[in-house]
């Protein structure tokens, strides 16, 4: 978790790409880093809520941001965007790795993985790996959801068999802490942190009525926009003061259990990852 060697950064033009950003976390830091004055990238797999993000970004008085279409249970999709990105923009000043789900029933995406773990892992992996050496900053949306996890690089879609949404869940999010380890330690230069955002109330799950529901009633939920907190500072705070490969909750550095921050395991699931996505 080193600082070694990162490149300078320039908060006067700032591009900032947000991934999930047609609603919840996404969104909200969206507007906030908009409404701050950076340049926002939002990407998003659905067109119409991609536009309607795009005109509440533009209401914070900023000029209405680019936007890209991609589907992360895709990875062509994914490689598109990275190609369509580099095309774009000769900087990268910060990817929000922020796109996420969890499948309520097992299934396997075309490229044969098990789909939490290729959106919430697999996909942003690929993305980052492509667009690594044009990026100052890595903000990856985790979450204390990890502790249900059981993460084994070398079956990552084991979770198919006797398949159960809060094993899978949080097994990716193991992988989202890891990867942000490793990160860090193969691309110094490059600052790459994750995040916990607390319980927040989005659209996350709602594609099962039984969550959707306990969503909109459990008590102590945050706002998007409070979950947005931390993927916000972290994005804008001066890179002296982050530890890199850090994980943080509510702006404080947080020490995850002694497994997420093994050398081995994380090596051992970026090797897993390349292969999974055709890299390695």
């Amino acid at each position: 978790m080193g600082g070694e060697n990162r490149r300078v950064e320039d908060f006067t033009t700032r591009t900032v790409v947000v991934t999930g950003a047609t609603s919840g976390i996404g969104l909200a830091a969206a507007v906030e880093l908009a409404r701050r004055g950076d340049d926002v990238v939002l990407v998003g797999r659905d067109r119409t809520r991609l536009s309607a993000a795009a005109d509440e970004v533009r209401q914070t008085g900023s000029a209405r941001p680019a936007v890209f279409l991609a589907d992360f249970a895709v990875l062509d999709d994914v490689r598109k965007l990275a190609g369509t990105l580099r095309a774009a923009y000769e900087r990268i000043d910060v990817l929000a790795n922020n796109a996420g789900a969890v499948a309520h029933q097992p299934t396997t995406t075309v490229d044969g993985h098990e789909l939490t773990i290729q959106i919430n892992h697999l996909a942003p992996f690929l993305l980052t790996h492509l667009l690594h050496d044009r990026i100052g900053r890595v903000v990856t949306t985790a979450s204390e959801a990890y502790r249900a996890g059981l993460l084994r690089p070398e079956g990552l879609s084991a979770q198919l068999r006797g398949y159960w949404a809060l094993l899978s869940y949080g097994t990716s999010k193991q992988a989202n802490i890891l990867f942000t380890v490793e990160a860090a330690r193969r691309w110094p230069g490059l600052i790459s942190v994750a995040f916990h955002p607390g319980m927040v109330r989005t659209r996350f799950g709602h594609e099962n009525p039984l969550v959707a529901f306990g969503m909109r009633i459990a008590p102590f939920m945050r706002t998007p926009a409070q979950g947005a907190d931390t993927l916000v500072w972290l994005a804008r705070t001066d890179g002296s003061e982050l530890v890199n490969g850090g994980y943080y909750t509510d702006r404080q550095l947080r020490r995850p259990k002694p497994r997420l921050v093994n050398a081995d395991l994380a090596a051992r699931l970026w090797r897993a990852s390349e292969r999974a996505v055709g890299l390695g």
